[in-house]
């Protein structure tokens, strides 16, 4: 069953990668779709066999690398973390698949597009059954490379092509510190199958590693290096730059990578790593300062936003760092909760958000929208409520799920759990704004391109049945698995594939009331502003948007970070690229080297060519200049 669910989605990549042209457009479609509803329905059943029948195991495929000391089997590694992994990564590619079919359909390499889809399901899927750190480093070089192929997918836009590379880039600059990680684990224990790991860990304690003459804590250095890939992934603060720019992709892309897949891969490594993390008590204290970091952050620019995916884009890098805020406080089971339920919202969201843009003829801006709720109402409704579930609205998802984390970080001990629970509760507020906004611009008040309005229309069904699903995900996923992520049956549920931190679970059925009802409170807030603003007095945002200029330019581009990252490091790089160019190689290896020497002889050559005119008279002349010079020799010089 396990082999079927990981490689049924490598199978459909290579018929419709492969043979697309030769079986055509639909077949391929047809082909991964089925292949992935498979998979879903068997990762479903491997939940419920796992998860709640206590069925863990570990499938050995074949030995793979034997080197020395470092032995590698590829094998999968099936516990419930893996299984609820498998459900959030194969129900989303599922119904994005099927969702493609309609949204793609125009478009003339869809064969392509699908390939890349399930290759990017596959990587996705070999991070997560991972029995090692080299199998996991695999499945996460795998995503970025498919992320790269699905984000610059409509290779004829500059855009796409760029926001493709900046991906690719930003998350090396992660996986550098990710892979010295891993490193840093086999040199210190020598192996990198996680049980070994696992069980040698706690010999860690108190050693140090020379680090460029630092004597640092070795688990707090490697716990830093590996969450520094986690950084990238998942698009944590500093690292977070290519996150809204790969929404030059196509929406179901955007669905694919930033509700349920690569972007979470970080947190689930964090979570599959919790017993390293658990020995290091400064580098979660890290960890939790840049998720509450990244959730305000996030949260401020999406404020301003009008491009209606890159307002769910931030909405996602807002999310996550909610998650590792519950990572880092040692509630990971929580985190993995939130993890689970934003997925379903999120991609409702991105998905919802693909139809408003069919709807408006690939418009994408929402001061250019208005009033849709009456021409498309499925896909409004669908909206609400993954708007309700993304604020955290009572009975909800993510209110089971996000007000958890927030009182985890209300209950936990490190220094930066209180810094992260004012931090996410004001993340709440705003949340609830910008979501609202975007629902209330988009479908409320007037429309505002007529032309595109007037020919407005509702989905076809194949993109309508993913939303319609995604939208019973986002209230369903909730109250039903509380107890078991959140509540009294996390030890039972998740026995030893999590190391759960200290008494936290307990601690956040116990936290005063006025904590426990600030996130609701938030919420509330920001959606009575929102309408305000955006349904009563929508002249109050222009008059506040001139009034704070300053501010305004600030959010809207996103504190400045890709203009400060051009000039601290895209310039300078260019400046020493053309120096070694132009004066390395042009002037002094082509200058000295092989060019320089072939000018040379050509010069010479040339030169000496110049002598042979022809002419007696010329030959005449030299031979007595010749003559002349003899005798002064010998009148002056010779014997």
């Amino acid at each position: 069953m396990y082999h079927t669910i990981v490689f049924l989605p490598l199978l459909g990549c290579l018929i419709a990668g492969l043979f697309g042209r030769v079986i055509g457009a639909r077949p391929s479609e047809v082909v991964t779709t089925l292949f992935l509803f498979i998979s879903m329905l068997l990762s479903w059943l491997a939940l419920a066999r796992v998860g709640f029948g206590h069925e863990e195991t570990r499938v050995v495929l074949f030995s793979f690398i034997r080197s020395g000391e470092l032995n590698v089997d590829w094998a999968l590694r099936v516990d419930t973390l893996t299984a609820v992994m498998l459900v959030v990564v194969t129900t989303i590619s599922a119904l994005v698949h099927l969702y493609s079919i309609g949204y793609m359909h125009e478009d003339p390499h869809r064969p392509r597009f699908f390939a890349y889809l399930s290759l990017f399901t596959f990587a996705m899927l070999m991070l997560v059954t991972a029995d090692n750190l080299v199998q996991l480093f695999f499945g996460w070089e795998g995503v970025g490379l498919a992320s790269y192929l699905l984000i610059g997918f409509w290779y004829h836009k500059p855009e796409a092509n760029a926001a493709a590379i900046k991906a690719f880039i930003v998350n090396r600059v992660g996986d550098f510190g990710f892979a010295l990680g891993i490193f840093a684990v086999f040199m210190m224990i020598g192996a990198v199958d996680l049980e070994t790991i696992f069980a040698q860990a706690p010999t860690l304690t108190g050693k140090t590693i020379d680090f460029f003459g630092w004597q640092a804590d070795a688990l707090t250095l490697i716990c830093l290096l590996l969450f520094m890939g986690a950084m990238g992934k998942s698009a944590q603060f500093l690292l977070h730059t290519w996150l809204p720019d790969a929404m030059e992709g196509p929406t179901p892309v955007s669905a694919l990578i930033h509700a349920a897949t690569m972007v979470t891969a970080g947190v689930f490594m964090v979570a599959r790593l919790s017993p390293l993390f658990e020995l290091a008590p400064t580098a979660q204290t890290v960890v939790t300062f840049f998720g509450a970091t990244t959730a305000l952050f996030a949260a401020t620019v999406g404020l301003v936003q009008n491009d209606i995916k890159r307002i769910v884009a931030y909405s996602t890098c807002s999310q996550l760092g909610y998650m590792f805020v519950a990572m880092g406080v040692g509630a990971y089971s929580v985190g993995m909760f939130h993890l689970f339920t934003h997925a379903f919202f999120k991609a409702l969201l991105f998905l919802g958000s693909g139809s408003v843009i069919m709807a408006m003829h690939h418009e994408q801006d929402i001061r250019q929208m208005g009033g849709l709720k009456d021409k498309i109402p499925f896909t409004y409704w669908t909206m609400v409520i993954g708007t309700l579930a993304l604020t955290g609205f009572p009975l909800t998802a993510g209110y089971f799920s996000k007000d958890a984390i927030i009182e985890a970080a209300y209950a936990g001990q490190n220094p930066m759990a209180v810094y992260a629970f004012v931090l996410t509760v004001v993340a709440a507020g705003l949340t609830a704004f910008y979501s609202w906004r975007l629902v209330f611009k988009t479908f409320h008040g007037h429309p505002h391109d007529h032309h595109a309005y007037d020919h407005a229309h509702e989905s076809p069904p194949v993109v309508l049945i993913p939303l319609g699903a995604l939208a019973v995900g986002s209230i369903a996923a909730g109250w039903p698995f509380k107890e078991y992520f959140a509540g009294h049956h996390v030890a039972e549920f998740f026995r030893e594939s999590l190391k759960q931190g200290g008494e936290i679970i307990d601690a956040i059925h116990h936290v005063p009331f006025a904590v426990a009802m600030s996130p609701t409170v938030a919420m509330l807030i920001g959606l009575l502003v929102s309408y305000q603003f955006y349904i009563r007095r929508p002249d109050i945002p222009v008059r506040l948007a001139e009034q704070h200029e300053l501010l305004y330019r600030f959010l809207l581009n996103k504190w400045y970070f890709d203009e400060i990252y051009d000039f601290l490091f895209v310039r300078p790089a260019l400046w020493l690229g053309r120096l070694l160019w132009k004066r390395g190689d042009g002037w002094v290896i082509d200058g000295f080297g092989p060019d320089g020497v072939s000018a040379r002889v050509l010069d010479v050559t040339r030169n000496v060519v110049r002598l042979q005119t022809g002419y007696l008279y010329h030959y005449a002349f030299a031979m007595l200049i010749g003559v002349a010079a003899l005798i002064t020799w010998f009148m002056f010089g010779g014997r």
